[in-house]
């Protein structure tokens, strides 16, 4: 006999609900393991450069066999694309609390230049945002030079309050901007992890260096 009521049955509630945790649990699971495979991948170009590291090397690393790793990314371009959107994203975020902070321009900047040496340094072991972009697909390099070019005025935005308040020097704030980004950017070029100095030591050096050049004389 029909009641009308559609609400399950609590065995098949709980049964979905089982079903909805173990599917989430795989989920958590399968992002955890592509960052791995990014931060495995990342070291092995920062090493042998993107043409000298191989699939096999990335997934050995990982102590996972070539194919489990196509099971995430379909071939190495795709590794190196993801790497470029992985440490798009982590700006972008950081870019965008940065903006909405009511701290004055100097210490957005400083706090900008903090986390962006981080995240090149730290997040995934030294992949350089603007390396190795030759080796990226037409589609994959347009995509990546608009996520960069966001960036770029988002670090103008910054530039040209700092101005506007007085804090900073009056000069052009597109050079300004690729002044910090080419900085910046190349910092994993020279950077030697066992090194004297830690990914700290130069963030605090490079933001000291570069907001010492912008403020009025």
């Amino acid at each position: 006999m029909e009641t009308g009521d559609s609400t399950p049955a609590p065995k098949a509630r709980r049964r979905r609900t089982r079903r909805s945790l173990k599917q989430g649990k795989r989920s958590e699971i399968s992002a955890a393991t592509r960052i791995d495979i990014l931060k495995s991948a990342s070291a092995a170009f920062r090493k042998l450069g993107y043409h000298g590291a191989t699939v096999e090397q990335i997934a050995a690393a990982l102590q996972m066999n070539k194919g489990n790793l196509y099971y995430y990314f379909k071939n190495k371009e795709e590794i190196l694309f993801a790497c470029h959107e992985y440490s798009h994203d982590r700006l972008q975020e950081l870019l965008d609390e940065t903006v909405r902070s009511t701290a004055s321009a100097e210490a957005k900047l400083r706090r900008l230049i903090n986390a962006w040496v981080h995240v090149i340094l730290d997040e995934l072991h030294g992949t350089a945002l603007f390396l190795d972009l030759e080796a990226l697909s037409p589609a994959h390099l347009k995509t990546v030079i608009v996520r960069r070019d966001q960036f770029d005025r988002g670090v103008r935005q910054v530039l040209q309050e700092g101005m506007a308040s007085g804090a900073f020097a009056s000069a052009d704030p597109k050079f300004l901007a690729f002044a910090l980004l080419g900085a910046v950017n190349w910092i994993p070029r020279w950077f030697n992890p066992n090194g004297p100095s830690t990914s700290d030591d130069i963030a605090d050096r490079f933001a000291d260096y570069l907001i010492a050049g912008l403020r009025r004389g």
